[in-house]
């Protein structure tokens, strides 16, 4: 039986179109459609539930060397309230899962891992647990997602919380830390994710609900607005067989930080993840082969569809390295066609982010 968020009487109440993800019942979409559900988030304001991702924390003095031990990125930069994405590794330098890692204290770190990861996560991390740190999962608060360009806005008019001058990245929290917000999300615009007790989420829901600028948003648009910005999906453009390199995903890896779990298993790879853009008429889908120009299968889609931003069919995949140039011509094979494509740079939009819009 799936399991269910904190929110889930408040998307039937709302007429969502429910179904299994990562082992929940979650929305896939409302009233609005898909379609219109992703341009309202580009144009508007996006309501998301995102509660069936992991919360945890984990403190004590060593905590930064831990984490660089099990992710290749370097924690000693960043500063307090501010937040870094990486990836887990395993023995054979494969990616275990990726979340974003926010500092809150000298010696704590907040993690928010995926919900199909979280199990494997939990277990992974306290394998490796050194037994003086301290490692708490937050299995009764909500992840609520606020994304769009007058996203700042509604937070201050809805819950009179003032976020002008939180960079992107960056983490408030409330005065009595019943409420986190984390200036990111998953979609390429400015947003917010906001870390609450599950007890007091449907309340916030409703609140951010009842102004004009904002609808639900379903994780069938969410997954086209990530798309668009070249994110990965984990269990589809990223795996336990595919390393930070060949994902793409060098800028998370610290130029000092040698001693990860897997490092030496990590060399120059061979294949490469790249942006797809259709040229021809169709749209393809996860799977579809990826050939070139002689009809030679070369890799295929790890993720694919319709772009209604770009009014195109987009996807990513894996290709040797030779073929990762932008602009090289390849062929999408779908359902025994070829349509015509060629590789491209991501993310295929600009990102809205606030360090974006700010420079």
């Amino acid at each position: 039986m799936s399991r269910k968020t904190s929110l889930h009487s408040a998307h039937i109440a709302h007429g969502a179109k429910m179904g299994e993800f990562a082992g929940y019942d979650m929305p896939l979409y409302y009233a609005l459609g898909v379609k219109k559900e992703h341009e309202w988030v580009r144009e508007n304001v996006g309501l998301f539930d995102v509660s069936h991702m992991g919360q945890v924390s984990i403190k004590g003095k060593g905590t930064q060397e831990f984490l660089e031990r099990i992710t290749p990125s370097s924690f000693e930069k960043l500063g307090i309230n501010r937040t870094k994405y990486t990836v887990l590794t395993n023995e054979n330098g494969g990616i275990i899962d990726d979340l974003m890692v926010t500092k809150t204290a000298q010696d704590e770190f907040h993690l928010v891992i995926n919900a199909g990861c979280k199990d494997k996560d939990i277990e992974w991390i306290k394998s490796n647990l050194p037994d003086d740190l301290e490692f708490t999962y937050f299995d009764d608060w909500s992840l609520i997602a606020l994304q769009g360009t007058q996203a700042e806005q509604v937070m201050k008019d809805v819950l009179d919380i003032d976020l002008s001058d939180l960079p992107y990245m960056g983490l408030w929290l409330a005065d009595d830390h019943k409420m986190f917000v984390s200036r990111l999300g998953y979609t390429g615009e400015d947003g917010f994710e906001i870390s609450i007790p599950d007890d007091k989420a449907e309340e916030v829901w409703n609140k951010l609900l009842a102004n004009d600028l904002v609808e639900p948003i379903g994780l069938a648009a969410r997954d086209s607005l990530r798309l668009e910005m070249g994110y990965c999906l984990y269990g589809h453009d990223i795996d336990s067989n595919t390393t930070p390199l060949e994902a793409d995903l060098s800028w998370v890896m610290g130029k000092n930080n040698q001693g990860y779990i897997g490092a030496e298993k990590v060399s120059q790879p061979e294949r490469k993840r790249v942006g797809i853009k259709l040229t021809g008429k169709g749209i393809a889908r996860e799977g579809a082969e990826i050939r070139n120009e002689a009809d030679e299968k070369i890799g295929e889609l790890s993720s694919g569809g319709f772009s209604p931003t770009l009014d195109m069919a987009i996807g990513q995949g894996y290709v040797p390295s030779e073929y990762e140039a932008a602009g090289q011509k390849v062929l999408i094979n779908v359902r025994g066609r070829n349509i015509e494509a060629e590789v491209a740079k991501m993310p295929f939009m600009k990102a809205k982010t606030k360090s974006m819009k700010s420079k």
